[in-house]
């Protein structure tokens, strides 16, 4: 059929879904029959001015989805829309030991309840197994040019632009950060960060028998002066920052702050790890370190934290320059190999089909309402979050040290983790993360905060538990 000439105006996914979503429209609309033939590659790209291999993808995306048959020599011609079958295999229950793997020291997303969305969840994973064998095979490090193409897309929301070659799709956020501190930093030499910072960075930094120094914080983020006093001091090789919903402060650093952090970190020439875990999670939150000084920023774009804790995959950035790209690629083929096929497929799927969005949008929501429970039960100044945070920090009120407080908490049902966890230099705080997230409901999630905020309104004595 050589007249089909497809308005991508109307579908708001990227332009090769929108041919494939296009052809199902007109199918359903009748603008399309069974058995017409589609245009060529090559007429089709001239005719929309877009690339050829962009048209290949969207009719190999519509084969997929039982829309068209092509044949060699022949063409592409469409095939319907396939009916239900009358007799579909009956839905595997759940395994109920998968269910009961879980570590609640681990701050987790809300897990969507949404039968719309999980239906949509898994009709993403279901496409993806259609290409079960090839991903079951070695593929090129780093990431194919789809998936790629996915994390550009990704990670264009955070203002985070960058050529595929300085692009890594990685087995998720840790093993990316223990690549870059190897690669960075030799044993025996210093990485700043915060004081209160990220557990994760500690034990790598344990690992690879580094030192870290921890940095002062104010509401901002932290200090400049303090920054600019440890370069002159410390020599260090890195600055490790989680700028956006720090964890576990939730604090997110002011655009005044980035600029200011960036200017010492160019002056005195010290890399800065941007952990962006939580970045997507505001609607509106300040841009990236990675979009203010690309020269010298690894970015790391997680996805565990804004769609799921087991999607393991993460986007990394590398600074631009081709010593950077070498090194890093070099310490993630000797830890990793590369991230697993079949995940980062499904996580391109999500990202391309707008999954991802839906998630996004869901754990928003989830989190907000969350929050708002939180504040109905606790003092207004008592702890600190974010609306769309998913955990809280608790300074402890009077009488109450972090090791009882946990103690106290343990059956309950929530992640409560003691600030000795978080803490670099000096005396960790009576302070513990209380996290909000993971499969725990709503209704439970209340009825345990409600166990916390009564047991906080008196002595550790008075809340009838035995230590």
């Amino acid at each position: 059929m050589k007249t089909w000439h497809p308005d991508l105006g109307r579908s708001s996914s990227p332009l090769y879904m929108a041919i494939a979503d296009l052809i199902e429209l007109d199918l359903k609309s009748g603008q399309l029959s069974p058995g017409d033939k589609l245009p060529t590659h090559r007429d089709l790209a001239r005719r929309l001015a877009i690339d050829v291999t962009t048209v290949a993808r969207g009719y190999v995306e519509a084969q997929k989805r039982g829309l068209v048959q092509s044949h060699v020599g022949r063409g592409t011609f469409v095939s319907g829309i396939e009916s239900p079958r009358a007799n579909p295999p009956a839905a595997t229950p759940p395994d109920d030991r998968r269910a009961a793997v879980l570590d609640l020291s681990m701050n987790m997303p809300p897990e969507p309840d949404d039968p719309a969305l999980i239906a949509r969840m898994r009709e993403g994973l279901a496409t993806v197994s259609a290409d079960l064998l090839p991903l079951l095979r070695y593929q090129g490090f780093g990431g194919a040019a789809m998936d790629k193409e996915a994390a550009a897309s990704w990670l264009g929301r955070r203002d985070v632009r960058a050529p595929a070659e300085r692009i890594f799709v990685t087995p998720g956020a840790h093993p990316a950060l223990l690549a870059i501190l190897s690669i960075l930093a030799k044993p025996g030499e210093t990485v700043l960060s915060e004081n209160i910072t990220y557990p994760g960075l500690r034990s790598i930094a344990a690992q690879l028998r580094l030192r870290i120094c921890g940095l002062p914080m104010d509401a901002d983020g932290i200090l400049p002066d303090a920054f600019a006093d440890a370069c002159k001091r410390e020599q260090p090789r890195a600055l490790y920052l989680n700028p956006t919903l720090q964890n576990p402060l939730t604090l997110t650093m002011s655009q005044a702050r980035r600029q200011a952090i960036v200017d010492i970190a160019r002056h005195y020439r010290v890399p800065v790890i941007e952990d962006d875990a939580y970045g997507f999670l505001p609607t509106r939150g300040p841009a990236a370190l990675a979009s203010l000084a690309p020269e010298l920023t690894w970015y790391i774009g997680g996805l565990s934290k804004c769609i799921g804790a087991g999607l393991r995959v993460a986007y990394v950035v590398a600074p631009d320059d081709s010593r950077s790209l070498w090194s890093f690629a070099g310490a993630m083929r000797s830890g990793n190999v590369m991230a697993s096929p079949l995940t980062t497929a499904l996580a391109t799927r999500w990202i391309g089909d707008g999954t991802a969005d839906a998630i996004l949008a869901f754990l928003r929501a989830e989190a907000a309402a969350r929050q708002e429970i939180v504040a109905g039960l606790l003092p207004a100044g008592s702890y600190s979050a974010d609306a769309v945070s998913f955990n809280i920090w608790l300074p402890l009120p009077h009488g109450w040290t972090r090791s009882i407080f946990s103690a106290h908490m343990r059956s309950c049902g929530l992640g409560v983790v003691a600030s000795d966890a978080f803490t670099v230099d000096g005396t960790p705080p009576e302070a513990v993360r209380v996290c909000l997230g993971g499969p725990i409901p709503r209704a439970q999630l209340q009825s345990a905060l409600e166990f916390m905020a009564h047991a906080l309104e008196g002595p550790p004595e008075m809340a009838g538990s035995f230590f």
